[in-house]
C-alpha cells in the first residue's frame, strides 16, 4: 500500500466541508478528477453508504467502489469495495482551527495491483489528491 496525504485550510466550517463532501452527484462538476458518480446505497441518515466512482487518474480513467462511514462533522472515511485497482482506504478528517477556518486533511492508502513508478506515484499524488482538496476549499468558499 502507498501512503499519502494533502492538506489544506478552508475558509468555512467543518459543517461546510462536510456537507459539501456528502454531495457525491455534484461531484464531476467541482471535483476535477471526478467523471462520473453514482450513489449505489444510503444509510439511514439519506447519506451514501456505497458510492462508485469513475475517475481521471491522468493515466487512465479507474473505476471503483467504496462504502462510506461518518463521524458528523469532523470525519468522513471509506473503505474499498471493488473496482480497477487492488485496494484503497482513507480518510478525510476535517479540523476546527477556532477562527472560522477548517484543516481539510486528506488520507489515502492505495495499492493499485502493479507496481508504478515515482513520477506515476508523484502525479497521483500531487495533481489527483491535491486537486481533491483544492476543489473542496473551492467549492466552500464559493458557497459562502
Amino acid at each position: 500500500m502507498k501512503h499519502a496525504e494533502q492538506q489544506i485550510v478552508v475558509d468555512g466550517t467543518p459543517q461546510d466541508c462536510f456537507d459539501a463532501l456528502l454531495e457525491y452527484e455534484s461531484f464531476p462538476e467541482w471535483q476535477r478528477a471526478v467523471k462520473s458518480v453514482e450513489v449505489v446505497k444510503r444509510d439511514r441518515a439519506g447519506r451514501g453508504r456505497d458510492v462508485e466512482f469513475e475517475i481521471d487518474a491522468k493515466v487512465r480513467t479507474i473505476h471503483y467502489r467504496l462504502r462510506y462511514s461518518y463521524e458528523a462533522p469532523h470525519r468522513i472515511g471509506w473503505e474499498y469495495l471493488g473496482g480497477d485497482v487492488k485496494d484503497v482506504d482513507g480518510e478525510m478528517v476535517l479540523e476546527d482551527r477556532g477562527d472560522g477556518t477548517t484543516l481539510a486533511t486528506y488520507s489515502l492508502a492505495l495499492d493499485p495491483g502493479v507496481w508504478l513508478p515515482g513520477p506515476l506515484q508523484k502525479v497521483l499524488n500531487d495533481q489527483v489528491m491535491k486537486g481533491s482538496v483544492e476543489d473542496l476549499k473551492r467549492r466552500v468558499e464559493r458557497s459562502d
